[in-house]
C-alpha cells in the first residue's frame, strides 16, 4: 500500500530528506550498469511515477515526523511515533486485499490512510478518533506540500518525449494519484497514463503491462520500463518482455522499513538482471542515444 498535513518549526538537521530520517542510515544504491547496447530497438518508453520521478518516500518522512512533532499524544516524541507507525504499516499494510480495505482504496486513499493512523494510536493505548482524523488530514496535506520531482526528472522526460512517446504506470489510490500528478506538473510529458485506481488493479499485474503495450502498438522488446522496485516494476516488466531500467536511489527506502533495512531493495538471487541499473536518470540518456 501507498501512503498518502500549518506549521511547526524545522530546524536545521530535522528530517528535510531521507537521508536525515532517524530509522535510516548508511545507505547506497549501487553502481550504475548496463549490458552492451542493452536499450537499442526501444520505440517507447513507461515510467513509474513515485520514487522513480519524485522523492514520495523523502515527502512521506517529512511529512511524518512535521505531524508528530506538532500532534503527538503528550509523553510521546515525534520520533516514538514514527517508529509506532512504521510498525502499524507493517501490520497493516499486506492485509488490504484480504479485509475489504482495497475496493474503497482504490477509490481514495483517504479512509486507509486514517486508518493507518488509529491503528498507530492503538499501539501506544491512544483510542481518539478526532486526533486520528487530525493526524490523517495533515499528514496528507504536509506529505503532497513536500512532494518534488527529483532534480533529473524534468531534463530527462524533455528530452525522452522528444524522441519517444511516453507513458506512466503508477500504483495507488485514483484520488491520490492524480492529485500527485498535478502537484507535479508533469501531465503533458505523458501520452497514456494508467493509474491503479483507476483500472482496478495495479503492478505487477501482467494485465496491466498488456493494456499498456497495446496503448503504443509496438512489440514487447520496443518498449521499456524505468521504474523503482524491482517487484513491482522490473520484475513483471521482464516477463512481459519488456526491456527494463531500474533507478535505484539511495532515498528509495520507506518510513516503514525496519532498522535492519538501510539500502535499497535488492534484487532477489534468482531474479533476472534488468538491461539496466542505474542510480539516476540522466545515466538513461547516453543508452538511448541521447
Amino acid at each position: 500500500m501507498k501512503q498518502t498535513l500549518d506549521a511547526v518549526e524545522i530546524e536545521d538537521g530535522d528530517i528535510q530528506d531521507a537521508n536525515a530520517s532517524p530509522l535510516l542510515a548508511d545507505r547506497e544504491g549501487g553502481p550504475n550498469f548496463a549490458s552492451a547496447n542493452s536499450l537499442v530497438g526501444v520505440k517507447a518508453i513507461y515510467f513509474d511515477l513515485d520514487d522513480t520521478l519524485c522523492g514520495y518516500w523523502d515527502a512521506s518522512k517529512f511529512a511524518l515526523r512535521k505531524v508528530f512533532a506538532e500532534h503527538a499524544p503528550e509523553g510521546f516524541t515525534a520520533e516514538e511515533m514514527v517508529r509506532n507507525w512504521a510498525g502499524a504499516f507493517r501490520e497493516f499494510s499486506p492485509t488490504l486485499k484480504k479485509t475489504g480495505w482495497y475496493e474503497g482504496y482504490l477509490k481514495s486513499g483517504v479512509p486507509t490512510r486514517t486508518e493507518q493512523m488509529r491503528l498507530t494510536l492503538k499501539r501506544i493505548n491512544r483510542f481518539d478518533e478526532d486526533l486520528a482524523q487530525l493526524l490523517s488530514e495533515r499528514y496528507g496535506y504536509e506529505r503532497n506540500q513536500a512532494l518534488t520531482l527529483f532534480e533529473d526528472a524534468e531534463e530527462v522526460l524533455t528530452k525522452v518525449k522528444a524522441q519517444f512517446p511516453l507513458g506512466l504506470v503508477t500504483n495507488g489510490p485514483a484520488d491520490i494519484q492524480r492529485q500527485e500528478i498535478a502537484r507535479l506538473g508533469v501531465e503533458h510529458y505523458f501520452t497514456n497514463i494508467y493509474i491503479e485506481g483507476e483500472m482496478g488493479e495495479g503492478k505487477p499485474n501482467q494485465s496491466v503491462f498488456q493494456r499498456a503495450a497495446a496503448a503504443v502498438g509496438f512489440g514487447p522488446s520496443e518498449i521499456l520500463f524505468v521504474g523503482n522496485s524491482y517487484g513491482h516494476d522490473i520484475a513483471p516488466a521482464i516477463e512481459a518482455g519488456w526491456k527494463t531500467a531500474w533507478i535505484r536511489r539511495p532515498s528509495d527506502i520507506p518510513p516503514s522499513a525496519g532498522p535492519e533495512a538501510m539500502k535499497p531493495e535488492e534484487m532477489p538471487d534468482n531474479g533476472k538482471a534488468p538491461d539496466a541499473t542505474l542510480n539516476d536518470l540522466r545515466s538513461l540518456l547516453p543508452l538511448l542515444a541521447l
